[in-house]
């Protein structure tokens, strides 16, 4: 599974992509708006730190706005992934940017028959948002292997990409569930490293090599 991070906080992305763990950003209205910066400013310094895609999301409800805003996104880097909202209008953009070789992110989704037209419209990633359909008492996993069940059918190419993860064992079940890729908060993103017992042991192993009195270097 690949971790992209959900954030538009450069710094955080700077400590994450450190780790190697990185493989790439996702961000939104939102996001840029907690951010206090300038979307292109902050996506630019983002496709700068990782290699991989960097989700910037279009703000246009019509079809050719959307276009013309994914393109000068995508003047940003050759990372970016341009995010569309799964609406019609999204879905034409889709189609269009894709086919002339754009990378697209379409979001929002909440059914299996969002995702197949996504699939369709020659998405890049689809992005199902686990979270927001927990919080109404759907099983958002559910859902995950929906789609992962209709895109194997048919060949379909578009990654699965879970999105609105907020605890570590969303991003478990997602992996379990067959999804292509988590979008992970920072904190949640970190926390899957934690365990008591590693805590636990770790402190014993230090008391104990503080007693032989030795040096490595």
């Amino acid at each position: 599974m690949k971790f992209f991070v959900d954030t538009a906080d450069i710094n955080e992305i700077r400590t994450l992509a450190e780790t190697g763990l990185l493989d790439g950003v996702t961000t939104n209205p939102s996001l840029i708006l907690k951010s206090g910066r300038d979307i292109k400013e902050v996506l630019a310094e983002i496709c700068d730190a990782v290699s991989g895609p960097v989700s910037g999301e279009v703000v246009a409800m019509e079809a050719s706005a959307m276009i013309a805003e994914g393109k000068k996104l995508a003047e940003i880097a050759d990372n970016i992934c341009i995010k569309l909202p799964l609406t019609m209008d999204g879905l034409k953009a889709c189609k269009a940017l894709t086919s002339e070789g754009y990378k697209s992110n379409v979001t929002l989704c909440f059914s299996a028959n969002q995702a197949l037209l996504a699939a369709k419209a020659g998405a890049t990633f689809i992005s199902p948002f686990i979270g927001r359909l927990d919080d109404m008492a759907i099983d958002g996993m559910e859902l995950i292997e929906d789609i992962r069940t209709i895109y194997d059918n048919y060949g379909f190419k578009t990654e699965i990409l879970a999105a609105s993860i907020r605890t570590v064992n969303h991003v478990k079940e997602a992996a379990l569930a067959g999804a292509d890729v988590a979008t992970i908060p920072p904190s949640t993103l970190k926390a899957l490293v934690k365990h008591p017992l590693t805590d636990k042991g770790l402190e014993a192993f230090m008391a104990d090599w503080e007693k032989t009195g030795q040096k490595i270097v």
